[in-house]
């Protein structure tokens, strides 16, 4: 397992600080979902815990090493990242592709192993994008694409799963497809799960663990129980919310919400 710390870590574009002096601990073997309006930080504050994005002061831990100090390989080989956006190079094959998760593992460019074709074999077989091996990506559905590549991060072998959004521009099927994905993964694999959705109540279904933030600060941290609640929501996003149980998960919903009345 990999622990993942962040401590007062801030982060700015150009002169516009967007997170400032966050600290938190990613919980090992959960999955973890971070919510909050537009422009909150959320994304911003995947791409710091993955190095993607350079921190302005502060410092990001893995295994208690400062991830800053970390050759990129190594980082990769601890953590995976499916970004908000996926472009695949044109024409390529599904099995191309997924074998690019290989790349933090391999001594030679291009040269697989026989433990690296089984490890994409693996992920091929647990995401069931087997039989799609030798089509071309840009010619599946997008719930099929975008479990091609979680197989490709699967195929990097890593403990920890980070996504942005990984249920945008999915119909309702698809949504549910991938995230009961992500949660076999986790449950049966043990890996963690990092991701931004904005869908509260698939949030609230498929999560152990919440962040809310606002204006780059992370408000709320718990249990889904602790933070989906009224009170929680009209502070983040600034409506009044009826939460119920989910008669068949057991999870708080969303019923329904208005916006919060200026007095």
């Amino acid at each position: 397992m990999s622990e993942i710390i962040a401590e007062n870590i801030s982060v700015a574009y150009d002169k516009k600080t967007v997170i400032e002096n966050l600290s938190s601990t990613i919980l090992d073997g959960k999955i973890t979902t971070i919510i909050g309006a537009n422009g909150c930080g959320k994304s911003t504050l995947l791409k710091a815990l993955t190095r993607i994005q350079t921190l302005k002061s502060g410092q990001i831990y893995i295994d208690g090493q400062a991830i800053a100090s970390l050759p990129t390989k190594e980082v990769a080989k601890k953590i995976a990242l499916l970004p908000q956006v996926l472009d695949a190079a044109e024409g390529i094959s599904v099995y191309e592709l997924v074998s690019y998760g290989r790349f933090p593992h391999q001594k030679y460019l291009g040269s697989l192993t026989a433990e690296d074709r089984n490890k994409i074999h693996w992920a091929m077989e647990v995401t069931k994008v087997t039989e799609y091996a030798n089509m071309e990506v840009d010619s599946l559905s997008g719930g099929q694409r975008q479990r091609v590549w979680i197989a490709m991060a699967l195929a990097q072998d890593t403990d920890t799963i980070f996504l942005d959004e990984p249920t945008t521009y999915l119909d309702m099927n698809h949504q549910l497809e991938v995230l009961e994905l992500l949660q076999t993964l986790n449950r049966e694999t043990n890996k963690t799960i990092v991701m931004v959705l904005h869908d509260l109540n698939l949030s609230a279904r498929f999560s152990d663990d919440l962040i809310a933030m606002k204006q780059g600060v992370i408000k709320y941290k718990g249990s889904v129980e602790n933070v989906m609640t009224a009170e929680v929501l009209r502070d983040i996003f600034n409506i009044d919310a009826q939460i119920i149980e989910d008669p068949i998960h057991k999870r708080p919903i969303l019923l329904t919400y208005q916006l919060v009345k200026s007095t």
